[in-house]
């Protein structure tokens, strides 16, 4: 199986060299480079063309959102796996909305991360447990916590298995708007992932009865 390549993104050497020995030690993925920076990265992304850009927020010179916005704006197709210490909604809304795939903490468990790498790779959000309550906090209110249709054809796509390119394909919309409805959808059902999303929908009468 061919390896998930990554490119670590902090302004701190020991958290750099934590990661790199995280992920050299599995044979399943490969570390392409390391950046210090927001500018540093954007230019190594180009460079190395990584799958998944493990991605500080808070680094000297270009922040980690804005390097976030420049890949997506150029149309980099590095999946962004936000990895950082600071959990505001002055951190969290701006990370997601440049295009991050995933938001999670440094105190993420080993297992927890890797599974996050694995599923960012595939282009599946991926948020800690504490990002998403902030995102239910920030995007409920009464009587408007219902699923749109929009979000509800999202939904139904990612339980008959597409991902989100292939439901931003279906619905002909963009990738980065399938990522954008299932941020709501996760904050809505208060949940953090696409299965638990799944399964809840199912729990609720959201989907139907029949499970795929």
């Amino acid at each position: 199986m061919t390896p998930i390549t990554l490119l670590i993104v902090d302004d701190h050497p020991v958290v750099r060299d934590g990661l790199r020995g995280i992920f050299t030690g599995d044979p399943d993925f490969e570390v392409l480079g390391e950046a210090s920076d927001g500018t540093e990265a954007v230019a190594l992304a180009e460079a190395l063309r990584p799958d998944v850009i493990l991605m500080d927020l808070r680094m000297p010179g270009m922040q980690g959102a804005e390097a976030t916005r420049r890949l997506t704006d150029t149309g980099n197709p590095a999946r962004i796996l936000v990895l950082t210490t600071y959990e505001t909604d002055a951190d969290v809304v701006p990370a997601l909305e440049a295009g991050a795939t995933g938001y999670l903490l440094k105190d993420t468990p080993r297992a927890e991360l890797i599974r996050a790498v694995r599923a960012a790779s595939r282009g599946e959000t991926v948020l800690a447990p504490s990002v998403a309550g902030r995102l239910v906090t920030q995007l409920r209110a009464p009587a408007t916590d219902a699923l749109s249709d929009r979000e509800l054809e999202v939904l139904t796509l990612i339980a008959q298995g597409e991902t989100n390119r292939g439901a931003a394909a279906r619905l002909f919309i963009s990738e980065a708007t399938v990522k954008t409805h299932l941020i709501h959808i996760y904050a809505k059902l208060d949940v953090n992932d696409r299965a638990a999303a799944v399964a809840t929908a199912y729990e609720r009468g959201l989907l139907g009865t029949d499970r795929p």
